[in-house]
């Protein structure tokens, strides 16, 4: 089907460790080979594959990770920056790379971490032209609303046209056990248009030819034009700018 990367969502591997009871019965080992020796099968000169699963590192921690496996290499892992629930047993990352297939530099930004603004920046600043978001919304049937895919693709649409990137997001869909999922994935390019949205409630295939060059001028990104801008900035980054006298508001 002319596939080069496929992403797959979050969790693909053994579930989210924060919906067991034994969260390392389902950890993989990076640093010792288990995970290589896992996608064994998977390997191919053709298609790269992105795969999310739960991290055993060396110091013990667990961390919500992706993985991109490239001619049967792991050639690289990203630790998910925000894990989604107040009280998880994933460990936060701290690292924003960004990989390189073929002509493609790209990022990894795991579910939750596509709220915040600042890894897709990051990540764009680094020479990304699109970020892979590994998603799982398997929820309650209370709490899995639909609204979830309006609010994911919205996000989606915020990071493509802030960085000028195309932003693929890879969400589970249906039930399975006391667990159900709409269904987020889809694809929007970096002017915030949707190429493709996927069937809700069942396993779907999207499938998009996006831009890999970033582009030279990126929409927006030229605010030091205005220093008065940049400076406030730097405040509100920093907290400085609480020291400031308090900027008159109008009721509308």
């Amino acid at each position: 089907m002319g596939v080069e990367i496929l992403c797959c969502p979050e969790g693909v591997l053994g579930g989210l460790a924060d919906y067991t009871s034994s969260p390392a019965d389902i950890a993989i080992d990076v640093e010792g080979g288990q995970l290589q020796a896992l996608l064994k099968p998977l390997a191919s000169d053709k298609v790269a594959t992105i795969l999310g699963f739960t991290e055993l590192a060396r110091s013990g921690h667990l961390y919500n990770s992706a993985a991109v496996f490239h001619n049967g290499s792991v050639a690289g892992t990203y630790r998910k920056l925000y894990p989604a629930i107040n009280k998880s047993v994933y460990e936060a990352g701290d690292k924003m790379p960004v990989f390189t297939i073929a002509d493609l530099t790209f990022g990894i930004i795991i579910c939750n971490d596509s709220n915040y603004c600042e890894p897709a920046r990051i990540m764009a600043a680094q020479g990304a032209a699109a970020l892979f978001v590994p998603t799982n919304n398997g929820l309650s049937p209370t709490k899995a609303e639909q609204k979830l895919v309006i609010e994911s693709r919205n996000c989606d649409i915020a990071r493509a046209m802030e960085n000028s990137v195309s932003v693929i997001r890879a969400d589970v869909a249906g039930r399975f056990g006391n667990l159900m999922s709409y269904g987020s994935s889809g694809i929007v390019d970096r002017d915030g248009m949707v190429l493709q949205s996927a069937r809700q409630l069942e396993p779907d295939l999207v499938i998009a030819d996006i831009e890999t060059r970033p582009r030279a001028h990126r929409r927006g990104w030229d605010a030091s034009k205005n220093r008065f801008v940049s400076d406030e900035y730097v405040r509100l980054l920093t907290g400085t700018h609480r020291d400031k006298e308090g900027i008159a508001t109008t009721s509308v």
